[in-house]
């Protein structure tokens, strides 16, 4: 099948709720988008409201007090809220990779794959029934003395030790603790918590997940998105290779991706969108394909998205293709459009801040173009 790439990115923002918006709660948008990147609280709200006619964040943290969502580590070691339902599958094929086995893993922490099963051990039985700070948790693993080794590490804020833990699903951020960093089990928050289920049985539910917001991709373009190419690529070719006729071939302007094929008429019978639309930093529509795909960013452009300590700035977004960035000063959404974009029309921008303003709570934003 052949179609154009705009008719696939009308497909995507049509998928992810984004043009046009609809009507879905947190979690199920959490859920089309394969999970919402959430190191930074206020861009998962925006990712969630921006997607919504009537932006209703406070389903997020409803989610997390009731165990239908997680934050936990996840895609490319970053923290994520994810659905608990769906989150063992993700967490089993991060954990497939084993990145903690590997050679320049283990001299960059000072771990063991041996190091990180006794951690595993460790953390299962301190966490068991309980919720205890960074602090806490560090303070009672070196109390024992194999773990002395790796005290700089554990009380590390970007958590490398512990990360690995998460993926085997031992461990998560618990909520309603304010800014501080508190674990627990996913055992015990969520009901019902399974474990982790086989990296094959996995492997179709995430893979299906994927193209279904993400889609048409590559093999490879997936285990980006998942786990930054780690995956042996023996084991990635097998997984889709696996899905049989559940996939299907799509050629879009020379690429040629899958796409799950109970879509295929949907994205042949789009067209293309002229929406206008300011997306939050680290949103999933530019995560989910990375920002190293000129379909969406043009590559000369890419450092003004893609920044410094793994920054994703906020984004404006016409008709599916990033054209400038944007940041909020005060009561102004500033809008910096790429050399020789061109300007949306002024009232798509206003309303486009307009929701802006109704997802953070504020009166009212205007917009300044820088």
């Amino acid at each position: 099948m052949k179609v154009t790439r705009d008719q696939v990115l009308a497909w995507r923002l049509r998928r992810q709720f984004v043009d046009p918006r609809g009507d879905a709660a947190a979690a199920e948008v959490i859920g089309r988008l394969c999970g919402v990147q959430a190191q930074v609280a206020s861009a998962a709200e925006t990712a969630v409201g921006a997607r919504q006619r009537t932006p209703a964040t406070a389903g997020i943290g409803r989610g997390l007090a009731d165990g239908s969502l997680l934050r936990i580590w996840a895609m490319r070691g970053t923290l994520h809220l994810l659905r608990s339902a769906e989150a063992p599958a993700y967490l089993s094929l991060i954990a497939a990779a084993r990145t903690w086995t590997k050679p320049v893993w283990q001299r960059h922490f000072g771990a063991t794959p041996q190091d990180v099963a006794a951690l595993a051990d460790a953390v299962t039985e301190i966490l068991d029934g309980r919720a205890l700070t960074r602090e806490e948790l560090v303070a009672e693993l070196l109390a024992d003395r194999r773990f002395h080794g790796m005290a700089e590490q554990l009380r590390s804020g970007w958590g490398a030790l512990l990360k690995p833990l998460a993926w085997q699903g031992v461990l998560c951020h618990a909520p309603g603790q304010g800014s501080r960093t508190v674990f627990a089990r996913p055992a015990d928050l969520v009901p019902h918590w399974r474990g982790l289920p086989e990296p094959d049985a996995a492997a179709p539910v995430v893979i299906a997940a994927y193209l279904g917001a993400h889609g048409p991709a590559t093999p490879e373009a997936f285990d980006a998105w998942l786990t930054r190419n780690s995956l042996r690529k023996t084991l990635l070719r097998r997984w889709f290779e696996d899905m049989g006729e559940h996939l299907t071939r799509v050629e879009a302007d020379g690429r040629s991706a899958y796409l799950l094929a109970e879509h295929a008429d949907e994205l042949a019978d789009g067209t293309p969108s002229r929406s206008v639309r300011l997306l939050g930093a680290f949103d999933q529509y530019v995560l989910g394909p990375g920002t190293k795909d000129t379909w969406i960013l043009p590559a000369e452009h890419r450092s003004r998205v893609s920044r410094r300590a793994g920054w994703i700035s906020p984004v404006v977004v016409v008709g599916g293709r990033i054209r400038g960035v944007w940041e909020l000063a005060d009561d102004e959404v500033v809008v910096s459009l790429f050399p020789g974009a061109e300007p949306p029309p002024e009232e798509e921008l206003a309303a486009e801040a307009a929701h802006l303003a109704r997802i953070s709570g504020r009166d009212g934003l205007r917009v300044r173009t820088a």
